[in-house]
């Protein structure tokens, strides 16, 4: 089956044909570990998780590397502003590396809480200096470097096409950039690999380097990184599609100027994740985060099937009304399924043939740039289909859950988990009980399911359950 996304490259929707049959390299860009990640920030993240689940549905096999950034990010893409990691240190009376320490935790505590899946490799840009030195040399060699005023710059007019993956025109790129001027750039497009006299005399990150002591430039990193990780050839970089113009646009310049080659050949990028005023960004304050969420009484589950409601190349629009919805439809789609659960006949034939067509039509539409929409099109399908068992049910229910990851095989109760198979055995146990007139162990039973929070629902056709 073949698998496609949009490259951001092509500006179309192409056939997915890794570098290696079978095998796929992506890297992502990660966070900048300064401050909490917000909801925005953690849409992408999705996306990529999805992006990953859905490649491993259809058996390639990933390696995926994401940076973490803590050093080196202004903020500006374009080399302007204040250093984030100190921002963030002078903000909370720590160290830098406190700060990127806490925040790099919480951010993982996140995608944990989000059903996102770890990283194969992440790589932390202070543990990597010298990597980036060496790709400096290789393009200070290849002569696509200058100093000015103790800085190692890249010239972007020695690299043809530099705004190939932007898709405009140099001017255009100036003032979408609103670049400012810097007496030491050539051009004001150039940007930074290596500081060595910035203005932030105090700095605490410094390294040692064949230029001064300094810390490398934003870019860089994932440059230097990914190659190590992953070689010379990338299939996927993904990012936000804030990302396209300056930072995805200099990684492609450094990285094929060093290595003299085409780099990466599918870009894919997750549109913003917009509320009533605009981009969501941590520069405005009152940032909304997973924590958030959860003090309004939302689970990360329901910010995640809120996310995979929308195309990830489509801005997505936030209110906590849209929210409120999602989180209804979630419990209704996740209280189907547990009647589902339930009532599985572990006796129950399994139709081999059944499973595989709708697990077809689930990767077919998951193979066609991640349309998620029709992917839980199918999943309803399978929970309407009065010809499937519940057995046959709960096994594709269990098999879209690998690329979905909302748990749905899992009720939740506040807090915790609900076992799902403690709550089918006790209920069978509960009604022989009943046959038998054992009103002790049927009041027992029931006992138990209070302490759950599990309230029974008896009718003609059997029992049900639903969380109260």
């Amino acid at each position: 089956m073949s698998f496609y996304v949009y490259n951001t490259l092509t500006r179309n929707k192409d056939e997915f044909i890794p570098y290696k049959e079978g095998k796929v390299g992506m890297y992502t860009c990660g966070p900048t570990v300064y401050n909490y990640a917000h909801i925005g920030n953690l849409r992408t993240y999705i996306f990529e998780d999805v992006l990953k689940k859905s490649l491993e549905y259809v058996n390639y096999k990933v390696k995926h590397v994401m940076n973490v950034t803590d050093v080196g990010h202004l903020q500006s893409d374009g080399d302007e502003g204040e250093d984030k990691m100190a921002l963030g240190a002078s903000r909370e009376h720590k160290t830098v590396w406190e700060i990127a320490k806490f925040y790099e935790d919480s951010f993982f505590e996140d995608c944990t809480k989000l059903n996102i899946k770890r990283p194969t490799i992440v790589c932390r840009a202070t543990e990597h200096i010298p990597d980036m030195i060496n790709l400096i040399k290789i393009l200070e060699e290849k002569g696509y470097t200058y100093v000015s005023n103790g800085n190692v710059y890249f010239e972007i007019d020695k690299f043809p096409n530099y705004t190939k993956l932007a898709n405009i025109s140099i001017d255009e790129l100036k003032a979408g950039s609103r670049v400012e001027i810097d007496p030491n750039k050539k051009n004001p497009l150039d940007f930074v690999l290596w500081f060595t006299n910035s203005k932030f005399s105090n700095q605490i990150m410094q390294w040692e380097s064949p230029w001064g002591r300094g810390f490398p430039g934003w870019h860089l990193e994932c440059s230097a990184m990914s190659i190590k990780y992953i070689g010379e050839y990338l299939d996927i970089h993904c990012g936000g599609i804030d990302h396209i113009a300056i930072h995805h646009t200099n990684e492609v310049a450094q990285s094929e100027g060093a290595l003299g080659h085409k780099w990466v050949k599918y870009w894919m990028h997750a549109e913003f994740l917009v509320v009533d005023n605009g981009k969501m960004s941590k520069s405005t304050g009152g940032f909304l985060t997973v924590a958030k969420l959860e003090e309004e009484g939302y689970s990360p589950l329901d910010y995640r099937y809120f996310c995979l409601l929308s195309k990830y190349r489509k801005q997505l629009v936030f209110s906590f009304d849209s929210l409120s919805e999602a989180k209804k439809g979630l419990k209704k789609l996740k209280d189907r399924i547990a009647t589902v659960l339930i009532a599985v006949d572990e006796n129950d034939l399994v139709s081999d043939e059944k499973i595989e067509r709708y697990k077809e039509r689930f990767a077919s539409y998951i193979s066609d740039d991640l349309n998620i929409a029709n992917a839980f099109t199918v999943l309803f399908d399978v929970l309407k289909d009065e010809e499937l068992s519940n057995k046959e049910k709960s096994i594709l229910v269990e098999d879209f859950d690998k690329v979905l990851s909302l748990d749905l095989m899992t009720m939740e109760n506040g807090d915790s988990k609900v076992d799902e198979k403690l709550i089918n055995k006790l209920i069978i146990e509960r009604a022989d009980a009943r046959a038998s007139k054992n009103w002790a162990r049927a009041d027992e039973i029931r006992n138990e399911f209070i302490a759950m929070n599990i309230e029974l629902l008896d009718t003609k056709e059997g029992t049900t359950w639903k969380t109260k």
